[in-house]
């Protein structure tokens, strides 16, 4: 239909874009694999972020529950926190462990995935979380820290597109 319409090429650029996406996705998972010794079989993950994007309980495609189930179906204990999301997240994805902080869902994690830019994860302490996690390493999916300071904390920081 879109090439009756004459806009076969607006719908091959947003098939371009879909996979750039999907690629992201696959990309952060590899990204916290080779974190954590290349299996997640037995691991503990924390991921911050549920939701499409943040200020929202919109999880519809959400990429970060999609690599949150991915990263849980390859044997990885992942437990998800989000400050909007959360009740939606519990129906859509019951496999996931949820959390009410932000806290809770690192607690003890080998890796954590900042997966949506909700304020509250952007200006997290590192000092704080360091407490809780087993080791300081964390995937910045949505490139919303500043790398120089996590670093100077102690962790491990490795992101989409940053060195």
């Amino acid at each position: 239909r879109a090439d009756e319409l004459g806009v076969e090429s607006a719908l091959s650029f947003l098939r371009e874009v879909d996979a750039i996406n999907q690629r992201r996705r696959a990309r952060t998972i590899d990204i916290a694999r080779g974190l954590i010794g290349g299996s997640f079989a037995g691991r503990t993950v924390g991921v911050l972020g549920a939701s499409f994007k943040p200020n929202s309980d919109d999880i519809r495609d959400s990429p970060a529950l999609d690599v949150a189930a991915t990263i849980n179906s390859l044997g990885a204990r992942v437990t998800v926190y989000d400050p909007e999301a959360l009740e939606n997240a519990k129906r859509a994805y019951p496999q996931l462990n949820f959390a009410h902080t932000m806290l809770e869902a690192v607690r003890d994690a080998e890796v954590v995935l900042l997966l949506t830019e909700w304020a509250e994860f952007r200006d997290a302490d590192p000092d704080e979380l360091g407490k809780v996690v087993a080791e300081k390493r964390i995937v910045d999916g949505r490139n919303a820290l500043d790398p120089d300071y996590w670093r100077s904390r102690g962790w491990t920081y490795r992101a989409l597109g940053r060195p």
